[in-house]
């Protein structure tokens, strides 16, 4: 072949090197955007089929985003959001499990804390928290510092529980109280009531102060946390933490904080030395607290009160006596109870009860509300289904939106249930349903989560905890609570959730 023949194909060769070149310098620019989280322009890119599950544990000090796509609920239009996912692999608690969430709000801001790596006797390995500063639209989440020796840093307690959450308007201070444990020769103790604080709106948390720390002399239980929001009340900025000592007959405890939960004053009891259990504080505009609480034994309701600060506190009044389907239900069920109040300082109490079924055979929700905490209505059932439906009611949580108030007083109420008959690894579902008129009426259930077996969630007597909690912010409820998918071969998939920029009502 000549020269002249030549040319065309080497100057076709030649152009088909330089568009593989620049197809291969392409090709690697791509990926190194990929890999370097950014997109062609420089901008980061958020990776949203990433499932929390799979991320690195996060730190107390994490301010990552929750980057897991939303699952479905079965409910319509409600998707659901997992908050957070229990990141700690230490022998005796179960994995990956987180339980037991309380949250409060406060204008755009909710906290929420819970049990992360639940044992099966009693506490866990620590407690998470997961907050949103923006109505619910993005969260935050971590772990708290100085509590266990599993925490970062680490902390002096072997387990910790029941954390509650409040919020001090007077010198902007969210914080945390929690029960911990110390696992001693002769058993576990509950020694101490711990309070841990964050001043930067629930995103970074201090190392916990002691409310009350009574050695081995005391088993303290079941503690609630509230603050004085109200301006005009004569104990602004005062909160108030209640709990039980059950080493001393269930002895009721306050204790009052001026400060921002720095320090606590002495704890009192009530003027009678009364014993009590699952008390929980809510203060009125006028800066009345009312503590509806069960007594000793869990067979009936009552509230004690408190009109000087927390000086000193009234004798129990009972409320009303309670009656549960416990002893015959497959997840066993105490009577604890669900608070809430409005604009007004209406108060509303909720709990489990059988009274309005036959022969006690499934439990319902009933409901009760005071305005002073002594005179109370008549105990009302909460129509989620027709009596004798065969569906039992579990653990639940009230919210109410303190920016109404009476016949106009919101209310969204979140609960496990499942068929009462059931006698093995029976399948919780989550429900929830609201009221637009102080419970006058109530909306139809929606279905938000489940059903999910038994055999899927913590085993012991706290499978998903002892209350779920339930805030508004703007007007819309966002329930947290703990829901469960297909356990990994050698840990659960048990995590906290809630729905994705609330529910409308």
């Amino acid at each position: 072949m000549s020269g002249m023949s030549r040319r065309p194909w080497l100057l076709i060769g030649g152009v088909v090197i330089i568009i593989l070149g620049l197809l291969i310098a392409f090709s690697l620019y791509f990926l190194s955007t990929i890999t370097s989280g950014k997109s062609a322009k420089g901008i980061p890119t958020r990776v949203s089929s990433t499932h929390p599950l799979n991320e690195p544990p996060i730190s107390h000090s994490s301010t990552a985003h929750i980057t897991g796509s939303p699952t479905r609920s079965p409910g319509v239009g409600i998707q659901l959001l997992q908050l957070s996912s229990d990141p700690y692999t230490n022998s005796g608690s179960q994995h990956q499990t987180e339980v037991e969430p309380g949250t409060f709000s406060y204008g755009s801001t909710i906290v929420s804390a819970f049990q992360a790596g639940r044992f099966s006797d009693i506490g866990s390995s620590n407690i998470g928290w997961a907050t949103s500063t923006d109505g619910g639209t993005t969260w935050r989440h971590g772990f708290l510092p100085g509590t266990t020796v599993f925490a970062t840093p680490a902390g002096q307690f072997d387990r910790i529980t029941d954390p509650s959450v409040a919020y001090d308007a007077a010198l902007e201070t969210w914080m945390i109280t929690t029960i911990v444990f110390r696992e001693t020769p002769g058993g576990i103790t509950a020694p101490a009531l711990l309070t841990s604080r964050s001043t930067d709106g629930g995103i970074t948390w201090d190392r916990p102060v002691a409310v009350a720390d009574v050695g081995n002399n005391g088993y303290l239980d079941k503690d609630w946390v509230v603050c004085d929001n109200t301006s005009t009340s004569p104990y602004y900025g005062t909160c108030y933490v209640e709990w039980d000592d059950s080493a001393r007959s269930n002895l009721i405890q306050i204790s009052p904080s001026r400060d921002g939960g720095k320090t606590w004053g002495a704890a009192r009891t009530t003027i009678n030395r009364s014993s009590g259990f699952d008390g929980a504080p809510l203060v009125q505009p006028n800066g009345t607290v009312i503590v509806p609480l069960s007594n000793a034994n869990q067979t009936a309701v009552m509230a004690i009160t408190s009109h000087d600060g927390g000086a000193s506190w009234s004798r129990p009044t009972t409320i009303a006596p309670v009656t549960s389907f416990s002893q015959r239900a497959y997840f066993q069920d105490k009577i604890l109870l669900n608070t809430g109040i409005d604009g007004s300082g209406k108060v509303y109490l909720t709990w489990v009860d059988c009274r309005f079924e036959t022969a006690c055979q499934e439990n319902d929700l009933v409901m009760t509300t005071s305005t002073d905490g002594i005179t109370w209505t008549p105990v009302q059932r909460i129509p989620i289904v027709q009596v004798g439906s065969g569906i039992n009611y579990y653990v639940s949580g009230l919210g109410v939106d303190t920016s109404t108030s009476g016949t106009m007083a919101h209310l969204g109420l979140v609960f496990y249930y499942y068929v009462a008959s059931c006698v093995s690894n029976c399948k919780l579902s989550v429900g929830f349903i609201s009221s637009i008129n102080g419970g006058i009426s109530w909306s139809i259930k929606t279905q938000v989560a489940g059903p999910f077996p038994a055999s899927w969630v913590a085993r012991g007597n706290n499978k998903v905890g002892d209350y779920i909690s339930l805030s508004f912010s703007h007007g819309r409820a966002f329930p947290v609570f703990s829901a469960a998918t297909s356990p990994g071969a050698d840990h659960l998939n048990e995590a906290m959730y809630t729905v994705q920029r609330g529910i409308a009502l």
